[in-house]
């Protein structure tokens, strides 16, 4: 075939770069642009110009829409549209696109304040919750958004996507539509102190360790997707103690059982309106061990089974949306599962999910 007649039998398509960027609790920024008329968001990012890259159009993108210089870590999705795809606006001649979603880590609160956005351009920007970016985003860009933002939080590989689907195995995250799961105390301090007597304790959470490292995270499945947590949960008339709570929901939620739970400390919980608004209240965080996994059964308390995920500390903090007193948290379970079981620092590896039927822990 001659040159010219290979080259126009090529296939043709735009192609595009945008970024993950995070305040230091897990909300993902997204731009409000001027020129939607259906008013939709999008990730900060925009058109690879002709003979760039796009990883040189994302960091220069970032530059022009938020006045940041960001260092891009990893490639997180790469999504290609449909020419034909229902999501595209009435009237655009797209021959189809590839876009590439890169990491552009978690701004400081310092970063924020700096955030300059060009006016022409961008009307404003709002940090937030996956549950809520998903709503301002068209169908398909909230699919891409959600995919890139687990291969960060579960260091998968690469996600491949077409028209907002997976290709090739959907991790664990995505299976169980699992969202960081933001909390208004997640800057409390941590005491290390014990409970004063006059604090009634009303929750007990732990950080369970399995013995390669990694610990075991609840998701709770919902209409608007599955929230994690530590497993653990409301301390009940019926509980002695708050250890009580954390073995009976543990069994419960996740079917471990566990021995020689430790306290690392606990948060204030200054009105308890969760709990019925009953005041003041401590919430207690613990560590410890899990000797067995039994198979995935139905929570008591919901009627429904919960995900069941294996994570490292620092994935699980993630996850959990505390920010740095939550990475502040996760350190302190570590160092003490180090120093009273002997458990090694987990390896940075995919989040993975604990089989149906249970594993057996040697």
């Amino acid at each position: 075939m001659p040159a010219e007649q290979y080259a126009a039998s090529r296939h043709a398509a735009w192609l595009g770069a945008a970024a993950i960027i995070t305040n230091e609790v897990g909300q993902v920024l997204l731009v409000r642009p001027t020129y939607r008329e259906d008013g939709s968001w999008l990730l900060p990012g925009g058109v690879v110009e002709r003979g760039e890259h796009p990883h040189v159009t994302c960091r220069r993108e970032i530059t022009e829409e938020l006045g940041l210089d960001l260092p891009l870590s990893a490639v997180l999705a790469v999504h290609s549209f449909s020419a034909h795809h229902p999501d595209l606006q009435l009237g655009t001649h797209c021959p189809g696109e590839v876009r590439f979603v890169l990491d552009g880590g978690s701004l400081t609160p310092g970063q924020v304040e700096a955030i300059r956005l060009p006016p022409e351009e961008l009307s404003e920007y709002a940090f937030l919750e996956t549950r809520d970016a998903v709503q301002r985003l068209r169908p398909v860009d909230g699919q891409i958004m959600l995919a890139a933002y687990r291969a960060r939080l579960g260091n998968t590989a690469t996600t491949h996507l077409a028209d907002g689907r997976h290709i090739l195995a959907v991790p664990a995250l995505d299976r169980h539509d699992v969202h960081v799961r933001y909390r208004p105390l997640w800057n409390s301090p941590l005491h290390r102190s014990p409970v004063p007597e006059r604090l009634p304790v009303q929750q007990a959470w732990a950080w369970c360790f399995v013995p390669d490292g990694r610990v075991v995270v609840v998701a709770d499945p919902g209409p608007q997707g599955a929230l994690p947590m530590l497993p653990g949960g409301t301390v009940e008339s019926t509980d002695a103690t708050p250890e009580d709570t954390l073995h009976r929901e543990a069994a419960e939620e996740a079917q471990l059982t566990l021995t020689d739970p430790v306290r690392l400390g606990w948060v204030l919980d200054e009105t308890g309106e969760v709990y019925g608004g009953v005041g003041p209240n401590a919430r207690l965080r613990l560590t410890a061990r899990v000797t067995a996994i039994g198979p995935a059964a139905v929570d008591p308390a919901t009627g429904r089974p919960f995900a069941r995920l294996l994570a490292t500390p620092a994935q699980a903090a993630a996850l959990l949306g505390w920010g740095p007193p939550g990475a502040q948290q996760a350190q302190l379970a570590v160092d003490t599962a180090r120093e009273r079981w002997r458990l090694p620092t987990a390896r940075a590896t995919a989040i993975e999910e604990i089989p149906a039927e249970g594993m057996r822990l040697s």
